[in-house]
């Protein structure tokens, strides 16, 4: 990325404002020695802005960045002086949104061990495997949590939070050095299909990938922000890492609750709010509080847009909404701005400063402008491979995202859904999501969901799930006939089923293997 757009950009979000030359002295001194992992954001943060205050949950606590780093190295020292943690080792972090979260991820990189970000949606067997696949040392959990770890194999030290505070305050003194090998956060994938795989994230080499996201997405150096988001998830850590080097104050939860998230969004001030499309709907369920959060930014991202919820949300909280399109593995891809989402709301945007994006047949080849087709993806934070030692089809440096997608004459990306979601019916390509769209934008329907499933004659056809608004009714065929009305007639549902909810998992997405368990 080239250095002038890189200092234009920083100096447009207020990171070169100038400072005590002690303090920025120290700051680029912590980024020298530590490089841009997370415990290097974290130095570099303390380092120029050590009274800040960096992190307020909903119990109350309030830490400044000096006092979260400090937290973070003595529970280092004790995870190598009590438990032997080393270089390489990987420490798994079962926790939600809390301080004590950030604390271990930070904790795990200061010591070059991997932290293994655990999806707090998985069933005890899952967790097993989990810990099986990616070798654990060490696993820091809630307390909520106690008893789906209990079967875990004994030779696996369990931290509890009440541990996890022991190991801190009976921390020994000493000093930490560089590791001599960057840890890695590995994210699992969402796992809606099945058991999640660990995918290991690259460390970031410099301001390209920051500069990237705040160059369309207008945060600024010192900023409040509400991640709500889960941060074991890819969109909820990378809000972290933004909100570090921007050396903004986080609000966190450790449960995503609409009323209380507006509670605090107002009452804390906040100028931002990362979430999941999901919780926007539910945001919009609950009465505005009054004065509204002064929010200037509302960035989602991990799961797709439903067709009326874009325009319905700025409505009500004006103009701030950005959508960001990406995945664990290709991290980004696209932003949609707010005049964006207002002229077509399903849109994923485009790509940002830095970013290659190609749309390919099945042969490598460019497909034309309107035609649907792979999505492949280039940037500085592509990730590593899997643990399991697998990868993803790459082309010219491009990787396979795994989902299929048009771009329009104007450039803007349309993602249809997962290759592996496309139905054949009939003889014909059908895309659930398009049909998903559809349906979210019926006033009855609270959400919607399309799958497909097997059928004798066609060899697969489509089943709407749908959840309605409380005391609302709609009729299968009337609904069989909207879709009917607008697209044609391959992409008609045969079945249609009332839910009172769809199954989700912790980020927000269906897990389609929930609804077909319907057909048996």
């Amino acid at each position: 990325m080239d250095l002038p757009f890189i200092v234009a950009t920083l100096t447009r979000r207020g990171l070169l404002t100038p400072g005590r030359p002690i303090r920025v002295a120290a700051q680029l001194g912590a980024l020298r020695k530590w490089g841009w992992s997370l415990a290097g954001e974290l130095r570099q943060a303390a380092a120029r802005d050590p009274g800040r205050t960096a992190v307020i949950d909903e119990q109350g606590t309030e830490l400044t960045y000096q006092e979260l780093l400090d937290r973070a190295e003595r529970l280092a020292r004790s995870l190598r002086a009590a438990l032997g943690v080393q270089v390489g080792d990987r420490i798994g972090v079962l926790c939600r949104n809390h301080h004590g979260l950030i604390e271990t991820i930070v904790a795990a990189t200061l010591l070059g061990a991997d932290a293994v970000l655990v999806n707090t949606g998985l069933s005890a067997a899952q967790l097993a495997t989990v810990a099986d696949e990616q070798r654990l040392r060490v696993l820091v959990h809630d307390d909520e949590f106690a008893e789906r770890v209990l079967g875990l194999p004994a030779e696996l030290h369990r931290v509890d939070e009440r541990a996890r505070h022991e190991l801190i305050a009976g921390a020994l003194p000493g000093e930490l050095h560089p590791p001599e090998r960057d840890g890695r956060i590995i994210v699992l994938t969402s796992g809606t299909t099945g058991t999640p795989k660990g995918a290991r994230r690259p460390t970031p080499n410099g301001f390209g990938p920051l500069v990237s996201i705040i160059d369309r997405i207008p945060l600024h150096a010192r900023d409040r922000v509400m991640i709500a988001a889960p941060i074991f998830h890819t969109w909820g850590y990378a809000a972290l890492q933004v909100c570090f080097a921007l050396r903004a104050t986080i609000v966190l939860h450790r449960r995503f609750d609409p009323a209380a998230t507006l509670t605090a969004l107002a009452s804390q001030e906040c100028d931002a709010l990362f979430a999941v499309p999901v919780m926007l709907q539910r945001l919009l369920e609950v009465a505005p509080p009054d004065p509204r959060p002064p929010l200037k930014v509302v960035a989602v991202s991990g799961s797709a847009l439903p067709g009326g919820l874009a325009p319905a949300f700025m409505d009500v909280y004006g103009d701030v909404l950005y959508n960001l399109y990406g995945s664990t593995e290709v991290s980004w891809a696209s932003i949609a701005g707010p005049a964006e989402l207002r002229e077509a709301p399903t849109t994923a945007g485009r790509p940002p400063h830095g970013t290659r994006l190609e749309i390919l047949d099945d042969t490598g080849e460019p497909v034309p402008s309107g035609r649907v087709g792979r999505i492949f993806v280039g940037n500085e934070m592509l990730f590593e491979g899997y643990t399991s030692g697998a990868s993803r089809e790459t082309r010219d440096g491009l990787l396979d995202t795994g989902d299929l997608g048009r771009v329009n004459t104007d450039g803007l990306l349309f993602v249809d859904g997962r290759a592996d979601d496309m139905i054949v019916s009939g003889g014909e390509n059908v895309f659930p999501s398009e049909v998903e769209d559809l349906l979210a934008g019926l006033p009855q329907v609270r959400e919607a969901a399309v799958i497909g499933v097997p059928d004798p004659e066609y060899g697969q056809r489509l089943a709407a799930f749908l959840a309605l608004h409380p005391g609302e009714t709609l009729d299968p065929e009337a609904v069989r006939e909207y879709v009917r009305h607008y697209l044609a007639r391959f992409s008609v549902p045969r079945d249609v089923v009332f839910v009172k909810y769809l199954p989700r998992n912790a980020t927000g997405k269906v897990l389609s293997r929930e609804l077909r368990r319907y057909y048996g």
